[in-house]
């Protein structure tokens, strides 16, 4: 792949509430190359092969925006609250 096209991707991702340059680069490393690859994921799955790719945890919070990100891209039409990350944060 060309690295304009990986840059058009990156792009795209960050056009997700809640990812910025970075997560746009971890979703990369998790195989995804659009936005639609996250439709019908699961975020905790997600999140586990990001930890694993790292050799241990991460932050929580990840898992957060891989929440708000499937949400984003599994719908047409989104309650404005559930594009916030943080209101998808473990209920304790």
């Amino acid at each position: 792949m060309s690295p304009l096209r990986k840059k058009q991707i990156l792009n795209e991702f960050t056009q997700i509430p809640g990812v910025g340059k970075s997560i746009a680069l971890d979703l990369w490393d998790l195989g995804l190359r659009s936005t639609s690859d996250l439709r019908g994921n699961d975020p905790q799955k997600l999140y586990a092969k990001f930890c694993k790719q790292k050799g241990g945890p991460v932050d929580r919070c990840l898992l957060y925006v891989f929440r708000c990100a499937v949400y984003f891209a599994s719908h047409k039409k989104h309650n404005p609250k559930l594009l916030l990350w943080w209101n998808w944060k473990d209920r304790d």
